[in-house]
């Protein structure tokens, strides 16, 4: 276990070394000038030469990697160029709400899709297992930025049901928090609930089949406890794969459905920063966020080898 943790953590600092070189070059390699945001009407070439000489941008990219590179370590992602605030300020506010997204909407999914595929795995290719098959494959055609304008004009223009835009943070009224996050965790859920169910179906079908679910049949156990005790833990396994990978996704998924519902999160932050071309909260916001999808993936790996005995450590 030891040689597996260093082999997989070396692996995750090259890929994060990799990560950090790309986020750096990214801004420069963006279309447009940062010192015209910056300056405005006082853009001039004495006024940008001190500018580019006080980011240090009149260095060699090298040089300046390095010094983006130690101020990380330091915790100095730079600061905004148009209101001055710190990137990791921004991250430090915007987080809750990415975090509670993603979580409420994965409550939402595991709900919806274990249940029902604990019921259509019993009798498959039955009508309902038919009907909920067919309306899996329709959600995972239906991505946020499409799910999310149908459910404002249904369920907040049309119903009233919920607000259409805005948020309270949990500390101020739990119940007002889930009213205006419930709406935009069912338009991010949709996806999951299809991936769930369809991977939790076929592997309950299949494990169904298995020569020692027939040895509980045969000394008379109910269909509950061989459902429960004898076939639900090994077929959770591509499950709990594909919930890492989905969580991991979903970090860069809930920044369209935060900007569609003006949610003060990491992605409502980084949409605006790249329409106000405010480059280095584009950067910071894109090397954290890239990180934490890479970060998620090394913990699920290891926690599916410890669930899972039988996969080979290599």
């Amino acid at each position: 276990m030891g040689k597996y943790l260093a082999r997989r953590a070396a692996q995750l600092l090259v890929v994060s070394f990799i990560i950090s070189v790309l986020a750096f070059l990214l801004v420069h390699l963006l279309p447009g000038d940062p010192s015209v945001t910056i300056l405005g009407t006082n853009d001039t070439e004495a006024n940008r030469a001190i500018l580019f000489k006080q980011l240090g941008l009149d260095k060699p990219l090298w040089q300046q990697y390095i010094t983006w590179v130690t101020a990380i370590f330091h915790g100095d992602l730079g600061q905004s160029y148009l209101n001055h605030l710190p990137v990791t300020q921004i991250l430090t506010t915007g987080f809750p709400v990415d975090l509670e997204l993603i979580v409420i909407s994965q409550i939402i999914a595991f709900s919806v899709a274990i249940p029902l595929a604990l019921v259509v795995a019993r009798k498959p290719n039955q009508p309902l297992d038919t009907a909920s098959s067919t309306a899996a494959f329709g959600l995972l055609a239906l991505p946020p930025f499409v799910v999310a304008p149908i459910m404002v004009a249904v369920f907040a223009v049309g119903l009233g049901w919920f607000p259409a835009t805005g948020w309270v943070p949990l500390t101020q009224s739990f119940t007002e928090n889930l009213h205006h996050m419930i709406l935009p965790s069912l338009a991010i859920t949709a996806g999951s609930i299809a991936v769930y169910y369809r991977l939790f179906r076929s592997d309950l079908i299949a494990t169904l089949q298995e020569d020692f679910i027939t040895m509980a049949r045969s000394k008379g156990l109910t269909n509950r406890r061989i459902m429960w005790r004898h076939a639900f833990r090994p077929s959770t396994f591509s499950l709990l794969a594909a919930a890492g990978v989905n969580i991991g996704a979903l970090i860069a998924g809930t920044f369209v459905v935060e900007f569609l519902f003006a949610l003060p999160g990491i992605g409502y932050s980084l949409v605006q920063a790249v329409y106000q071309r405010d480059y280095l909260v584009v950067q910071g916001i894109s090397l954290v966020v890239a990180i934490a999808f890479v970060l998620i993936q090394f913990i699920v790996d290891f926690i599916f080898t410890v669930v899972d005995p039988r996969v080979v450590r290599e």
